[in-house]
């Protein structure tokens, strides 16, 4: 009788001990993405801060996006330099949808970011022609989205 009541608090121990270590493992999971979560954002917003400053640090680079954006015309070489700002301009727009439609943004953030994205495309002609001449390269709800964030010009 002796034995069985010491059989069965060794049970009980050795459960709560295993219990206790799925709830450590648990906390350790969430903790560890909570930091990517973290990590992701950062490394996004470095992303937009790398482009911005590269712009501005390029006098000749400013001329063609103020001189595109306006729908003057373009040199072929300027015309390339203008589509692939706009193409990475559009990519981390499209990088942030995609985030946000997986929870690393919250409803107020993205908002912003949207309405953000509707005063540079709303005074920006060039952008919104490089836009419409390539939505079909993007993924169809960000596609969808930015669409719908288009009230000055439509395709």
């Amino acid at each position: 009788m002796n034995e069985t009541r010491v059989s069965r608090w060794l049970t009980v121990g050795a459960n709560v001990g295993v219990l206790f270590g799925v709830v450590l493992v648990v906390l350790q999971l969430q903790q560890n993405r909570e930091f990517t979560r973290a990590q992701i954002r950062h490394e996004i917003a470095m992303g937009i801060v790398d482009q911005l400053q590269e712009q501005s640090g390029n006098s000749q680079l400013v001329g063609v996006i103020r001189r595109g954006s306006v729908g003057e015309e373009l040199t072929a070489d300027e015309l390339l330099q203008f589509q692939m700002r706009s193409n990475a301009l559009l990519r981390y727009w499209e990088n942030v949808h995609y985030q946000y439609r997986h929870g690393l943004y919250d409803e107020v953030e993205f908002a912003r970011h949207r309405a953000a994205w509707g005063r540079s495309l709303a005074g920006n002609k060039g952008m919104v022609q490089y836009w419409c001449e390539n939505r079909d390269l993007y993924s169809p709800p960000f596609r969808d989205d930015l669409d719908s964030v288009l009230t000055v010009y439509k395709c």
